[in-house]
C-alpha cells in the first residue's frame, strides 16, 4: 500500500507570512506549482497557501443580503464572512491570504487517506508534517502520477 512518503515531493518550496503577495505569485509560476506551505519566522509550518487565494483576492466582493426593518439593517448573512474577504481581497502579504487551517499528514498516511482528505476537505495541497518538521509535500499531481504508473 502507498503512503505518503512514497509520492510526496521532498523539495518543498515554503514562504513567509510576511512575504508579498508578488513574491509568492513569483515563486508559484517560476516553479510550477500551485501551492506552498507557510511558515512563520521559526519556520515552522502554520498554514498553506495556493494559486485559489491568489485568485481570491481579484473576485467581487459579495455585499451580504440585508433587510432593512423600520431605521435598522438586519444582515441575512454573517457580517464577519465580508469583513474576512475584504481582508483577503486587500492583503499585501501571504498572512493576509494563507489558510491557517492546516490540513497535513504524516510520511505514513495512506494513499486513499490522502486522495479522501483532498476530496472531503476540497484542499489540492497537503504538507507531510513528522514531530513538527516538514518533511515533503502532496499535490494533485502527485496523486495523478501515481495513478497513471499504477495503470501503465
Amino acid at each position: 500500500m502507498l503512503t505518503a512518503k512514497d509520492i510526496m515531493s521532498t523539495e518543498v518550496m515554503v514562504v513567509n507570512e510576511s512575504d508579498s503577495i508578488r513574491d509568492l505569485a513569483t515563486i508559484l509560476l517560476t516553479n510550477k506549482i500551485n501551492g506552498v506551505p507557510v511558515v512563520d519566522d521559526e519556520n515552522n509550518v502554520v498554514g498553506i497557501v495556493t494559486e485559489s487565494d491568489l485568485i481570491f483576492q481579484n473576485k467581487k466582493v459579495h455585499i451580504p443580503t440585508a433587510v432593512a426593518i423600520l431605521d435598522s439593517f438586519l444582515f441575512l448573512e454573517r457580517p464577519d464572512k465580508m469583513e474576512k474577504e475584504l481582508r483577503k481581497i486587500s492583503g499585501s502579504k501571504v498572512s493576509d491570504i494563507c489558510t491557517y487551517d492546516l490540513v497535513s499528514v504524516t510520511p505514513e498516511t495512506t494513499l486513499e487517506e490522502i486522495a479522501t482528505l483532498m476530496a472531503t476537505k476540497n484542499v489540492h495541497t497537503i504538507p507531510v508534517i513528522q514531530d513538527g518538521t516538514l518533511q515533503g509535500i502532496i499535490g494533485n499531481a502527485d496523486i495523478i502520477k501515481t495513478i497513471a504508473h499504477k495503470q501503465g
